[in-house]
């Protein structure tokens, strides 16, 4: 098949679903926008670590569903626990056992919290964390680490980006920031807001580990102002280590959200916690009601099957040891090779081997969507694709070694493209940065 009849193809598909969809996908992070033009379009399937896009074409792919596919594309385990499921029906009027089944083995692997209540994405776990915590303290302030970069699609997150448009002054007012691995600027809120702060919301890690007894300081300080501390581990959960984020660096939230690897792609989160504060959502007390999480969807039970099958694996296999072994692996193969070509300056490798992103820097040293977009097109170009080298259990030492192959053909463009211009060589437009206030 000719390159246009390809593009002819993709574009037919793209101008559909702009049609059908705002913006094309239901996730942004997933819109044209942030790809180059040259790029898979849409993926038909997966197997393991590799997909195929609608014109046959097969890559190796990282950062799966948004990091959310650890285990690997059609998982026979999880796939067959949730067929198993879903042919028993999938939604009653009232709870399945599964529900207690599932939120007992949550506590038990992660070892967070007393009790568990399920939803379907990270947003609204984050969201219901919040709630809580303004119940339970009688405040309204939030603190959020900047530096982290999404927590929910609601408005008390959104209103702090450039993408604000429709949401009022009032839950952006609500919400103070402070920087990661700065335990003074926490401690300055804190006084500057006295007895005003609900929680602090953050992840344990996200693209940089936190510095020696950074965490336990949070922890401390938040114990000390009688604020709520909220780990979101939508991504750190059952990457770091099963338990999360808070359990390989040791420290004790009051709250923790968990998503994406928690059942392999399928659509559940959920939020764990003390007692005392989860049972706010419960009936077993005599305080004033709290609307925690009340979702008809949140509970089905080929999701809670999927989930019960992931947290087996994770407990029986060593899903988590490779992780680290083939990150590393992959880590220390594109250093070298990135530092072959004398681009170690231009092109960095960031976060943990087993979470690792990248950024592209043009040849003044600034970070550029010209070149990771040049990057992006050259990687798929060589049969490799993801936003990042988020590694999953399905990557072998052959799917590591032919990305590391596809990234040095991948640099020596690069190279030349910082003598002679990105424009030279990238097809269409840059990719564009999620949170902008116009298009």
């Amino acid at each position: 098949m000719s390159a246009l009849a390809t593009r002819s193809r993709q574009d037919v598909l793209r101008r559909r679903a702009h049609h059908l969809i705002p913006g094309g996908a239901h996730t942004y992070a997933k819109g044209d926008d942030q790809y180059p033009e040259e790029y898979p379009a849409f993926i038909a399937r997966g197997a393991g670590c590799h997909v195929w896009d609608v014109d046959g074409r097969e890559y190796i792919e990282y950062g799966m569903g948004l990091r959310a596919v650890t285990l690997g594309h059609g998982f026979a385990p999880v796939v067959e626990a949730a067929a198993a499921a879903m042919a028993q029906g999938t939604n009653f009027s009232r709870p399945a056992p599964i529900e207690a089944d599932c939120a007992e083995l949550l506590l038990d692997t992660t070892g967070s919290g007393d009790m568990a209540k399920f939803t379907k994405d990270g947003s609204t776990a984050v969201t219901a964390a919040l709630r809580l915590a303004r119940a339970c303290t009688g405040r309204d302030l939030v603190a959020i680490c900047r530096d982290h970069p999404f927590f929910s699609y609601d408005d008390w997150f959104i209103g702090t980006t450039d993408m604000d448009a429709g949401i009022p002054a009032g839950p952006k007012d609500l919400v103070l920031t402070f920087a990661y691995n700065d335990p003074d600027g926490l401690r300055r809120l804190f006084e500057e807001r006295p007895g005003e702060i609900a929680c602090v919301v953050m992840e344990p890690e996200a693209g940089t580990p936190p510095l020696p007894g950074y965490l336990e300081a949070v922890q401390r300080m938040c114990r000390d102002e009688g604020a709520l501390w909220v780990l979101d581990e939508n991504i750190s959960g059952f990457r770091w280590d099963i338990g999360g984020g808070q359990r390989f660096h040791g420290v004790v939230p009051d709250l923790s959200c968990w998503g994406k690897a928690l059942a392999n792609g399928f659509a559940l989160s959920a939020i764990t916690g003390r007692r005392e504060v989860m049972e706010l959502g419960g009936l077993s007390h005599a305080r004033e009601r709290v609307f925690l999480l009340s979702t008809t969807h949140g509970a089905e039970t080929h999701a809670l099957a999927a989930a019960i099958a992931a947290m087996r694996t994770y407990r029986e296999e060593p899903v988590i040891p490779t992780l680290h072994r083939q990150g590393a692996k992959l880590a220390a193969s594109l250093a070298e090779v990135i530092n072959r070509h004398r681009l170690a300056d231009r092109v960095l490798l960031t976060g943990r081997p087993w979470n690792m992103a990248f950024a592209c820097l043009d040849a003044a040293g600034e970070r550029s969507q010209a070149f990771r977009s040049l990057f992006l097109q050259e990687n798929a170009r060589r049969g490799v694709i993801g936003p990042s080298f988020v590694i999953s259990y399905a990557h072998s030492d052959e799917d590591v070694e032919r990305t590391v192959a596809a990234v040095d053909g991948t640099l020596s463009v690069y190279a030349a493209a910082l003598e002679a211009g990105a424009d030279r060589y990238l097809v269409g437009e840059p990719s564009k940065v999620v949170f902008r206030r116009y298009n």
